[in-house]
């Protein structure tokens, strides 16, 4: 709840010891973790990547200085903003990505909820989220996480529909002329991909997919929707959704959280956001193929998917996952 100099400190803090194989950066000096320290502290180690070390000695729990290298399972806490906290861990060694565990928002807490993965047609984009899953494509790359993640970072809202690669069926729930349609459609990301499951990436390639990954999440900025393909290719953005010709409105949601305590709930669609969730679950009612990611420009973000059991379109709020 502290400034310095205006700013607001954004920090991580990592419990484990200065253990040589985490090329620890140690001061001379313990700190205590105390808010006036970490306060101070915080511009030089705000950027991503950068863990405070924290480790109990005789005086308590000590700051011992800064590392990159987080072994699995560690206990972090993030300090998002003020009065928000998350609490995540590595999975694993191979892992790029953190798993959140719980968030603490002012007097809320929610704990993920490691059985939300289990409801049924629950897309794979949402089991990996939640971090538990052994399914997905690869453990160490899920680029939809990625892309979802860069599309909250940028702050302006956007829509990405993904699509089947073997149809235009999309087209169909399209507002025509498509003022930004991509043609031949753009493989840049799709290349990367191809890439890695070919060899073994390196920094030059992690580098490569991060830029491509926040290029194509900027154009969700653009009023309307950005339209991929499950294999990443980029078919158009800024394209306007429409109900599919001689279908229904969609009249209901199901609306899942996954964290412990939620319960499916059925709602207006309406009562979920504006103009753009509203026609991001009729996509996802009209293409039931096909997924849609919103993101808001107040920092939530739902994934829409039409689940066959439910008979009926299905909002998974997953900020919680995504901090």
């Amino acid at each position: 709840m502290r400034r310095e100099e205006g700013y607001v400190p954004k920090i991580s803090l990592a419990f484990l010891p200065p253990l040589a194989e985490v090329q620890p950066l140690v001061f001379a000096r313990a700190l205590p973790l105390q808010p006036d320290a970490l306060t101070r502290l915080a511009a030089a180690v705000e950027r991503p990547g950068i863990h405070l070390g924290v480790w109990p000695d005789g005086n308590g729990l000590q700051v011992w200085g800064t590392t990159h290298t987080i072994p699995p399972f560690c206990f972090v806490v993030e300090v998002v903003a003020p009065g928000l906290l998350v609490l995540k861990h590595r999975p694993r060694h191979e892992s790029r990505k953190f798993v959140n565990v719980a968030v603490l928002e002012g007097d809320r807490v929610k704990i993920v909820d490691e059985r939300a993965s289990l409801v049924p047609d629950c897309p794979e984009l949402v089991t990996s989220m939640i971090g538990f899953d052994t399914r997905a494509e690869d453990g160490a790359l899920n680029v939809l996480v990625q892309l979802a993640l860069s599309m909250r970072r940028h702050g302006r809202g956007g829509t990405l529909l993904v699509v089947p690669s073997e149809t235009s069926a999309w087209q169909h729930s399209i507002v025509h002329p498509i003022a930004y349609a991509v043609q031949p459609p753009f493989t840049g990301l799709a290349d990367l991909v191809c890439d890695h499951r070919a060899a073994r990436p390196d920094h030059d390639w992690l580098d490569a997919l991060s830029r491509a990954v926040d290029a194509l999440a900027g154009l969700t900025a653009v009023d309307g929707a950005t339209v991929i393909t499950n294999k990443y290719e980029l078919l158009a953005f800024g394209v306007k959704i429409r109900p599919r010709d001689g279908g229904a409105p969609v009249a209901e949601l199901v609306v899942t959280e996954p964290v412990e305590g939620s319960v499916a709930v059925r709602v207006d669609p309406g009562s979920l956001g504006g103009t753009r969730h509203l026609s991001a679950a009729q996509f996802a009612m009209d293409q039931p193929d096909a997924l849609a990611l919103v993101a808001s420009q107040d920092g939530r973000f739902t994934i829409f998917a039409w689940s066959p059991c439910e008979n009926a379109v299905h909002a998974y709020r997953v900020e919680a996952l995504l901090l």
